[in-house]
């Protein structure tokens, strides 16, 4: 994922309930996709942060060798940067990005 093109706010913002609710029909439900998908983009981000960060990983555990690396710094930095999941997640949903279905209404069909 190429978090620099991400169209999402860094901060918080006010969100109208009824522009949510007409992406699905049901404001609970929209909240619910939401959600898993903020859990998702947070998961990859987190996979993608501790394995860049493993290479500067140290095989000793000895508390007084820690050095700070301006790479491992700076990696750090941007990810804290970021767009919080929910916030992506959010914005996905809002412009159309995120595919969901229920299979209960499968299922009548």
């Amino acid at each position: 994922m190429n978090y620099k093109e991400i169209d999402a706010p860094d901060t918080t913002v006010t969100r109208n309930t009824n522009e949510i609710d007409s992406k699905t029909g049901n404001l609970y439900k929209a909240i619910v996709i939401a959600s898993k998908r903020a859990n998702q983009v947070g998961v990859k981000m987190k996979e993608e942060l501790n394995s860049k960060l493993a290479e500067f990983a140290t095989a000793s555990d000895n508390l007084d060798e820690v050095f700070e690396n301006r790479e491992q710094i700076e990696i750090s930095k941007f990810y804290e940067s970021l767009p919080k999941p929910t916030s992506i997640a959010l914005s996905e949903l809002m412009s159309d990005e995120v595919y969901f279905r229920d299979p209960k209404l499968e299922e009548e069909a």
